[in-house]
Formats: C-alpha cells, sequence, structure tokens
C-alpha cells in the first residue's frame, strides 16, 4: 500500500495542509474529489487550508487506498503548541487572537527551547505582559530569519549584520529598532548570562516627535457632543487627570478618593503606583454614573461585570467624538494625555509638578512640554474645571 504524508506548509500567508504521494494514477484521482482540494505550482503538491475538517476529508478520500503519515503534521502542531505558550498570560485569558503560523514553520527545536528560556527569564525578572509580548514578537523576527541556526552562538557582529539587515530590508522605525535590540541585549545579557556588548551596536537616533495637543476649546467641544453617559464620563475622567488609556480602564472604584479629592493609579508604565488630583468637575459626573451603571468592581465595566472596558474600545470612542472636529489623523486617546500636560504648562503649573502628575522617569521626557512657572501640587487645578469655569457650567 503507498503512503500519503501530510505536512503543514504555508501557502499565500496561510496554513495549509499539504498532501505528498507519489505520481499515482489511483490517488490522483482520490485527491481530486476532496472538497476544495487545491494544486501547488509551489509546493509541487495538492493542499487545503489547516483545520480539523479538512483533515478529515483527506482521511476519508484515501481510506483503503493508502495509508496515512500525519507525523509532519503533528510534529508542526506540536511546535506551534509550544509556541503559543510563550504568549502571555493576559493575552491568553483575553483570547487575543496573534498570528503565530509563521513561526511554527521556521523555528527549530533548539531555538524553540531559547524562545521558552527567553520567556520564562522576563517573567521572573517580573516584566509586564505587555513588555513580555512585545521582546517575544521582536526576539521571534531572529528566530525565524537565522532557522536552524542556533541563536545563542551568534556574536556581536552577527547581530551586528543582521540589524543592518533588518533595518534595510524592513524599514524599520527607529523605536521598533530599539526594541528589537532591547529584547536581543535582554537574551543574550540577562538570559545566556553574556558580557554586556551590545554597547558596540549602534543605536539609530531616535525622532523627536512633537506630542499632538488638542487645543481646549476642541477639548470641550468633542467630549461635551457625546450623548453616552459611560463614554463622555471615561474620556473627560482621563483629560482630566492625564491619564494613559490603559490606566483609565484600569481604574476600579477603590481608586477614587473623594474626601482627598485624589485618584490612585496602581501598576501603570513602569509598574509605578501613582496619585494624580481628582477634578471637581468630574466628581459630580462620576456621582451621576456611578447611580447610572451601578459599576463593581472595575470603574468602566466591559461586556462582562468581571473584566473592565477594553483599550480598543475606549480609542474607537475617541475617533468617534472627533471624527468631525477635523483633528490631524495621527491625534489618538493619548493626545488627551498630551494635551492635559500642555494646559497645565500653559496655565503656570512648573514642569516638575507635571513630571509628577504623568508619572515621567526623567524629567526630559516632561519637557517636551516646554517650561513654565512653579506651583503647589496640592493647589493644582484641572485644566477642565478651568474650562468649565469660564463657560459658567
Amino acid at each position: 500500500m503507498e503512503t500519503v504524508t501530510l505536512k503543514a506548509m504555508q501557502h499565500r500567508n496561510a496554513e495549509c495542509i499539504g498532501i505528498y504521494f507519489t505520481g499515482s494514477a489511483l490517488l490522483n484521482a482520490a485527491v481530486k474529489k476532496i472538497p476544495g482540494v487545491k494544486w501547488s505550482m509551489t509546493n509541487h503538491c495538492w493542499y487545503l487550508p489547516l483545520n480539523k475538517i479538512n483533515h478529515s476529508f483527506i482521511t476519508s478520500a484515501f481510506l483503503n487506498k493508502a495509508a496515512i503519515d500525519n507525523t509532519p503534521l503533528k510534529n508542526y502542531l506540536q511546535k506551534k503548541k509550544q509556541i503559543a505558550t510563550t504568549l502571555p498570560v493576559v493575552a491568553a485569558v483575553k483570547k487575543t487572537v496573534i498570528k503565530i503560523s509563521a513561526p511554527a514553520f521556521k523555528i527549530s527545536n533548539e531555538n524553540l527551547t531559547a524562545l521558552e528560556k527567553f520567556i520564562q527569564q522576563l517573567y521572573l525578572k517580573a516584566y509586564s505582559p505587555s513588555t513580555i509580548k512585545t521582546y517575544r514578537n521582536e526576539f521571534i523576527q531572529l528566530l525565524q530569519l537565522i532557522k536552524n541556526k542556533p541563536a545563542d552562538s551568534l556574536t556581536a557582529e552577527d547581530l551586528k549584520r543582521y540589524m543592518v539587515y533588518v533595518m534595510q530590508k524592513e524599514m524599520l522605525t527607529e523605536n521598533t529598532a530599539h526594541s528589537r535590540l532591547n529584547a536581543l541585549k535582554f537574551y543574550y545579557e540577562q538570559v545566556l548570562g553574556r558580557e554586556k556588548f551590545f554597547w558596540e551596536i549602534p543605536r539609530p537616533k531616535k525622532r523627536i516627535m512633537l506630542p499632538k495637543v488638542i487645543s481646549e476649546e476642541k477639548i470641550i467641544a468633542g467630549l461635551m457632543a457625546i450623548d453616552n453617559l459611560k463614554h463622555k464620563t471615561l474620556l473627560l475622567l482621563a483629560y482630566s487627570a492625564g491619564m494613559r488609556v490603559s490606566e483609565v480602564v484600569q481604574l476600579k472604584i477603590t481608586d477614587i478618593n473623594s474626601e482627598r479629592m485624589q485618584i490612585t493609579i496602581t501598576e501603570a508604565k513602569g509598574k509605578k503606583d501613582r496619585v494624580v488630583n481628582l477634578s471637581t468637575a468630574i466628581l459630580k459626573l462620576l456621582r451621576q454614573y456611578y447611580i447610572a451603571y451601578k459599576p463593581g468592581n472595575w470603574l468602566f465595566e466591559g461586556q462582562h461585570k468581571a473584566e473592565h472596558y477594553s483599550a480598543r474600545s475606549a480609542q474607537l470612542i475617541f475617533k468617534a467624538a472627533y471624527k468631525n472636529l477635523g483633528l490631524p489623523p495621527q491625534c489618538s486617546f493619548h493626545s488627551l494625555r498630551h494635551s492635559y500636560a500642555t494646559h497645565l504648562l500653559e496655565n503656570g503649573t512648573d514642569i516638575s509638578l507635571i513630571q509628577k502628575l504623568l508619572g515621567h522617569n526623567d524629567i526630559k521626557t516632561t519637557m517636551r512640554y516646554t517650561h513654565v512657572s512653579k506651583k503647589d501640587i496640592g493647589n493644582i487645578e484641572s485644566p477642565l474645571d478651568k474650562i468649565l469655569r469660564k463657560k459658567g457650567n
């Protein structure tokens, strides 16, 4: 009896089952009866999209005609499963859809072990799920390219050539290039314990990009036009305290302290907690919102009460609120934070106090918003309150 070998293959950016056998008239007649089967000139085989239904079609088609060798396909699926386990836990919990087909085709078993050790060390060092995901994806780019060459055999010169190659071939932005280097630096220095040699690899100079700021008038025009109380409260709260989208959607009821007029932001970027001022106007809105929605643990709940509102949904709310106000296309939810900082500066708040409110480690990051005079942090008035007071609200 002849043998039909099933292999995983990537065809036109899709996972497929490749059907391989010798040119038997009997088997050719059988394969042509499989629903949806196609011939690949590139791979010289018949193929179908990779799924259980198509696998059963193939098995049925060759029943009593040939032996099915599933070994290559099983090996691929096992490797894919191993790669999937390196995804950050948070992504797995939220059922984030992440394409992992390409790495499974190109990463050797030895380098798959390197990837697993890499992820393990990131967890042990308590890196955030977001950073783990970024570093993982950047490291995978190298592992795909080198294929069977062991990652731990690469030298500083090899890595220099690699960075030149990807900068030219992939046209990486300066920020992505820095992320790629940081991931590689972590593997070779933190996982393998090599001496620090990454100073030998020049880093591309980052562009200094000015923050995208929205005027006070347009801030209010966009936010006050929102009918949905939940959406309005979320965006106004973010602007009133200069919060990142991830910070505002992860607020809990207990983070709002109306007695001290403060908001506690926990485990923000860099795993830092910070306290910001609670706007008087926002407190009134929050009370209306609380009565209407009665949130439980999370201040802004998602579709299920056990989950907080997603950052993606918050970004879509921002886009909808400002789509007709003629803002530059680069403006995003984060522009609310930039606008908050800029408006504070324009109102006379000292740069070092704004640094504390924004949670910046380095004053240079805050200096993008320019210099201004001094004030006590406890006396800082939210720009939202100032705007509403001007309008008599």
